[in-house]
């Protein structure tokens, strides 16, 4: 566990990517390979989940530290982090750490799940014995689930392609996917050579970057495609081996999720692995991201769910034709492959491809960016005809160019700390616009947005204006105003405002405004009607 732990606090404390890489190759260089397997299984996203009580860990915490809960409240709040918490507030009865791997500790942790309270208390109490400050943090990191670093995956397959002298596209693809720590090993996982590539493992994901000066820049217009940027769930349809597999960008197979397109096992060639957006469609055409929200996370897939927001895949790559990986192919190459495959697909409205835009110079596309919130679209993707289907986000040759967020002005209300180096200040905020009463009614929380430098002096703001403490929560004084940007808006039942926005972001901080001058719930309403 040291040798993690010690990576952990190193990674944290450096902002550095070639010093991260470093890193964490020197990790993977080092440790043993069961250590490198559940390593691994932490920095892509898979946290395993140990049944424990975050109540009761706090009132075990306490209790072996020797003090009220109050006072570990306080502490708590004024540290940011459960884990760093207890792992201060413990007495130190091991200062060198514990002799166990990090593949022993999670051994030890997956014992929990079939444990009474009682044994689970000795249990994690025994551990907190036995580990370092530093090691009791990670560990407790572990055992909630809350284990974060501020390390892409990007970095994590860049690392171990240099440790493992393997190109990093085929790390990358190894990574992805459905694959368990307790049913693999490092070397069947990454150092196979083809033998663990299974039926249902996606291709990494091309991402594309903003445009940020003129479109025009990109040079010729006639070297690009140009296609409606959608808002739905970008996913990839696999259909290898009799069987049919829809994954999502997030890495989540989710097949059982949109039974509308489980005809396409059925019609699908062998060894077709297709790119694009899950989007809910009506009548031709996409329907707002709003609807499509009405079916995520659901279990249960009712009829009249399935009525009102039934699904389509609108495809925009193939990455594999029979069987072969064809990401090397141009773009124009590969679209060309798509549309015959989609001319042999029995004609139907569950599967349609994504219309490529006709344009012959950039004016044109400039005319028509206004209308893509009215064809339900986040603006424009641009995609160089002459590229190859790229891992990650590579600049050059897929840009997106998006409409600018809907937006409000709104009042700073509500403040709490932040997490990791930013404990001690007030970053994650809660903003509200006036009320049909005159009164200030919370809308929306965001917590990104501004400089080091702006934060700086918003927490000054904040501790010399705090009118009252909920917990870690601060109501503050209403006086700062900032644009509050986000990408859509719909109505909710759940929300005081009786709105809910989506992906809110601070978009300046608006000194030259007094609070009075922020928007209304009025404002809000208009924007949800126009975008309806």
């Amino acid at each position: 566990m040291k040798q993690f732990a010690d990576l952990f606090m190193n990674l944290d404390r450096t902002n550095k990517t070639n010093a991260k890489v470093d890193l964490l190759k020197n990790y993977f260089l080092n440790a043993p390979d069961n250590d490198k397997l559940w390593a691994l299984t932490l920095f892509t996203g898979r946290r395993p989940s140990f049944k424990v009580n975050r109540t009761q860990v706090k009132e075990w915490a306490a209790e072996e530290a020797g003090i009220p809960m109050w006072l570990f409240q306080e502490s708590y709040h004024s540290v940011g982090d459960l884990g760093e918490t207890i792992s201060l507030l413990l007495p130190r009865t091991s200062l060198g750490g514990s002799d166990k791997s990090l593949a022993e500790w999670f051994h030890y942790l997956g014992m929990l799940p079939g444990m009474t309270d009682e044994e689970k208390r000795d249990h994690i109490m025994q551990a907190w014995m036995q580990l370092s400050q530093h090691e009791t943090f990670v560990f407790n990191k572990l055992l909630m689930g809350s284990f974060r670093i501020g390390v892409s995956q990007t970095l994590v397959v860049r690392a171990l392609a240099e440790a493992t002298e393997t190109d990093s596209n085929v790390i990358a693809h190894r990574v992805m996917g459905q694959w368990d720590p307790l049913g693999t090993t490092f070397e069947q996982l990454i150092l196979d050579k083809g033998e663990n590539d299974n039926a249902s493992r996606p291709y990494p994901f091309f991402l594309a970057y903003p445009i940020e000066g003129d479109v025009a820049d990109l040079g010729e217009a006639g070297d690009w495609f140009a296609e409606w940027k959608w808002d739905g769930i970008r996913s990839q349809i696999i259909y290898r081996g009799n069987e049919l597999f829809i994954w999502t960008r997030g890495e989540e197979l989710s097949t059982e999720k949109f039974p509308e397109l489980h005809f396409l096992g059925n019609v699908l060639p062998e060894g077709t692995v297709l790119d694009g957006e899950i989007v809910t469609y009506t009548d031709g055409r996409p329907m707002p991201f709003n609807v499509l929200q009405t079916r995520i996370g659901r279990k249960n897939l009712s009829k009249k769910v399935l009525e009102e927001a039934p699904v389509a895949f609108l495809a925009y790559d193939m990455l594999e034709a029979n069987g072969v990986d064809i990401r090397g192919l141009t773009q124009e190459q590969r679209r060309t492959e798509l549309e015959a495959l989609h001319a042999n697909v029995p004609a139907q409205n569950y599967f349609n491809l994504s219309p490529l835009i006709d344009f012959k110079d950039w004016q044109t596309l400039r005319d028509l960016h206004p209308q893509s919130r009215e064809n339900i679209a986040e603006g424009f993707m641009i995609k160089r005809k002459a590229s190859t289907y790229q891992v990650g986000r590579k600049k050059g040759d897929w840009w997106k160019w998006k409409i600018d967020p809907l937006s409000v002005d709104a009042v700073l209300i509500y403040a709490q700390k932040g997490s990791g180096r930013r404990a001690e200040l007030f970053t994650d905020y809660t903003f509200a616009v006036w009320g049909d009463d005159g009164k200030l009614v919370p809308f929306a929380k965001a917590y990104s947005g501004l400089t080091d430098a702006e934060i700086g002096q918003v927490d000054y703001f904040i501790k010399r204006n705090v009118l009252e403490k909920f917990g870690p929560v601060r109501t503050v004084k209403p006086e700062l105003v900032f644009e509050i940007g986000f990408e859509g808006i719909n109505e909710s039942t759940r929300h005081k405002s009786g709105i809910a926005v989506r992906f809110p972001r601070i978009l300046r901080w608006r000194k030259d405004k007094k609070a009075e001058e922020a928007d209304s719930l009025r404002s809000l309403r208009e924007i949800l009607g126009n975008y309806k």
